[in-house]
């Protein structure tokens, strides 16, 4: 998928039921669609083309003919890659398991690539080396993932803490000022106590930074800085898995970017923390 089309399809819940008639023809159509005119494009899709000219804005473009370019060039861009996601494989050779589950691993990380902004990750980064105290908030998978990122910045002396559900959530923000930055990590970006508990934190004033899936949603709407990673999960079955890589990866960019800017007394942190558990064990 190009980028273009990677942000058509993780917008997908985000969309009017009418933009999204237009938006998963594109997505069954792309070649046709860049050659196709909007009248046309709005007959087959059962649509006005004013839907069809806002969906466009929407996607960042200045009207359909910008976003028929910039598909069309994506796809001069990127080569066509055949489709092998399964959400559970069907074949019982392990080495198809093995092919799978790495093959969607590695298509996560790749479109997130296409997707994160320089410049917001490069401001994340610096708001939180900056911060009194960073929140981070995450629950079920992506608890996981906001452990992590506190057992990072705990060991470069950072203060962080964790809230993995509602009730810490609350407490943490209740507590938070203007100095500090509240973190809140919900793939679908529609969990409801994530939304509450960043409100909570943005009503003291505390920055809010976000990773939520592609597109418009109820917990990237709170942020100030929202990133975004993408996967190829279609289906609750196997839980999270490829999304899980991809916010770990942003994760460790995140965390790497604030080790770098203040280098010499981090890695002397990191040194020190990693002999103090060796002598332990």
């Amino acid at each position: 998928m190009t980028n273009q089309l990677i942000f058509i399809q993780e917008s997908l819940d985000s969309c009017k039921p009418s933009e999204r008639k237009v938006a998963e023809y594109i997505l069954k159509h792309p070649d046709e669609v860049v050659n196709s005119s909007i009248q046309k494009l709005a007959e087959n899709t059962a649509v006005s083309e004013a839907t069809i000219i806002r969906y466009s804005k929407k996607l960042k473009c200045k009207g359909f003919q910008d976003l028929k370019l910039t598909i069309a060039r994506e796809m001069a861009v990127f080569e066509t890659t055949p489709e092998k996601y399964q959400d559970i494989p069907d074949d019982d050779s392990i080495e198809s398991l093995i092919n799978n589950v790495s093959y969607n691993n590695i298509q996560s990380l790749e479109n997130t690539l296409n997707i994160l902004d320089t410049e917001d990750v490069e401001a994340a980064i610096q708001l939180m080396t900056n911060a009194r105290k960073i929140a981070v908030y995450g629950i079920g998978a992506s608890g996981f993932i906001a452990q992590d990122f506190k057992q990072k910045l705990t060991r470069i002396d950072n203060w962080c803490e964790v809230g993995l559900d509602i009730d810490a959530q609350l407490t943490i923000s209740a507590n938070l000022t203007n100095m500090d930055i509240a973190f809140g990590v919900s793939y679908s970006g529609q969990t409801r106590d994530i939304y509450e508990s960043l409100k909570v934190a943005k009503d003291n004033g505390a920055t809010i930074i976000t990773l939520t899936k592609m597109g418009e949603n109820p917990v990237s709407s709170l942020a100030d800085i929202a990133l975004y990673t993408t996967s190829l999960e279609k289906n609750i079955r196997s839980g999270a898995t490829s999304s899980r890589i991809a916010q770990l990866n942003v994760i460790d960019i995140l965390f790497l970017g604030i080790t770098r800017n203040n280098q010499e007394a981090n890695i002397a942190a990191l040194e020190k923390t990693r002999k103090v558990v060796k002598m332990i064990k």
